[in-house]
């Protein structure tokens, strides 16, 4: 896969594709690539960005510490995806925390080159609004969801996501992305504990089997069928 901007397909899932050449030309010139290792922070709530994070591999947890103290995964970001550019955009601190859940790269693009772009871009402005707009869509989703949906309707739209966003492994059938039960169970708004029992239940009817961390969805329509359960 390129490195270059102009060359890399990646910036067709993000607001770089209304970009011409000689934009991504100069942005290629700026950017940084990092490698991120598993567990590793990208950048932390509060924290004053100085640009933005293209995933080029890998996924990440945005999350946010709740009043309690707890972790609460926002969403899980993975290729394609931009992480800061609100920040960037309202010139205002990080909202959200970003760690890598497995190892990544990602491309640093500097503020002051995503700045001139939007001073001089009309479309690539309106790219950018319209990826902010569906994110807090998906957020006020999200909180629907938490305060509607009981905790075993959260865990099986959390399995079906993961399968349909991450796939599964063609060799054991796992779902690829590995999330920690402390993870699963900061996606979907609830302890530990909570998580890992009702995760037995669905081991016990025969939804799923686990192998250490690795998961297996065994049976698709009965965790469909538990989503649409109100």
């Amino acid at each position: 896969m390129s490195t270059k901007c102009e060359n890399c397909v990646i910036r067709q899932y993000n607001a770089l594709r209304v970009l011409n050449t000689e934009d991504l030309v100069e942005i290629n010139e700026t950017k940084e690539l990092q490698s991120i290792s598993k567990g590793d922070m990208i950048f932390k709530e509060g924290q004053r960005l100085s640009g933005i994070y293209c995933v080029r591999n890998g996924a990440t947890k945005l999350s946010k510490i709740t009043a309690s103290g707890r972790d609460q995964i926002i969403k899980i970001a993975s290729k394609g995806e931009i992480l800061g550019q609100r920040s960037i955009v309202c010139e205002e601190n990080a909202n959200l925390s970003a760690t890598a859940l497995n190892d990544m790269e990602v491309c640093f693009i500097p503020k002051s080159a995503i700045k001139s772009r939007i001073a001089h871009n009309p479309l690539f402005v309106k790219e950018l609004l319209v990826t902010m707009a569906t994110e807090l869509r998906v957020a006020d989703n999200m909180i629907i969801d938490l305060s509607q949906e009981t905790v075993k309707q959260r865990l099986a739209q959390a399995l079906l996501y993961l399968k349909n966003q991450f796939g599964e492994d063609p060799n054991t059938g796992d779902l690829t992305l590995v999330l920690s039960r402390e993870d699963l169970a900061a996606a979907i708004g609830t302890a530990t504990e909570s998580c890992i029992r009702l995760l037995s239940d669905f081991k016990k009817k025969g939804y799923i089997t686990t192998q250490g961390k690795n998961i297996k969805i065994l049976q698709l329509e009965a965790l469909e069928e538990l989503t649409k359960d109100f």
